[in-house]
């Protein structure tokens, strides 16, 4: 992990990473906005069984996460293989699903605060499939980032768009100065 991108080319795919109610969607949305880059909502790769899981406050174990992560995954090596930047939300919580997702032109953005901030987030959020008693679990599962990881880590304590703008400064990244469409998955 590095406090600045590591040495050599900028990052083709950035993952937003975090426990749910972190914010990686609204950041997700400010960086793609800014730089002009495609922007895919994991959560809308999990199939079915797996947001019927979350809604009845079930935690997903391993299992349940490996095909979702394949989807993730995949959209991740496309981007990089065709050179298209992008940035994709993903919990990455544990060490060996990042190891699965991560790769050259990969970047890990963890949007990181305390249980009790995040708590108060998620008493905010409207309209989404994770209620707020999975929070524990997610917390439990989480493994931070590790110094041999491609990734920065954001302290939630800002605004989404201090925050967009603190990992663009970091990464070195050029906000786009064109007014884009973003390229977005269909729900």
């Amino acid at each position: 992990m590095t406090d600045d991108v590591r040495a050599g080319t900028p990052p083709l795919v950035l993952v937003v990473m975090g426990v749910s109610g972190s914010g990686k969607s609204t950041v997700a949305g400010i960086l793609a906005g800014k730089l002009s880059w495609d922007l895919a909502e994991g959560d809308d790769l999990h199939p079915p069984a797996n947001v019927a899981k979350m809604h009845s406050g079930t935690p997903l174990t391993d299992e349940d996460r490996w095909p979702w992560l394949e989807k993730v995954g995949a959209w991740i090596r496309e981007h990089v293989a065709t050179k298209t930047p992008g940035i994709i939300t993903c919990s990455a919580l544990k060490r060996v699903y990042r190891d699965m997702l991560g790769g050259p032109g990969v970047v890990f953005v963890h949007l990181a605060g305390s249980r009790e901030s995040i708590d108060e987030r998620l008493g905010k959020r409207l309209n989404h499939f994770m209620p707020e008693s999975l929070l524990g679990s997610q917390f439990a599962t989480l493994e931070d980032l590790e110094p041999d990881e491609d990734g920065i880590v954001i302290d939630i304590g800002g605004t989404p768009r201090e925050e967009a703008n603190e990992i663009i400064r970091r990464l070195r990244l050029t906000p786009s100065d064109a007014t884009a469409t973003l390229r977005t998955l269909p729900h």
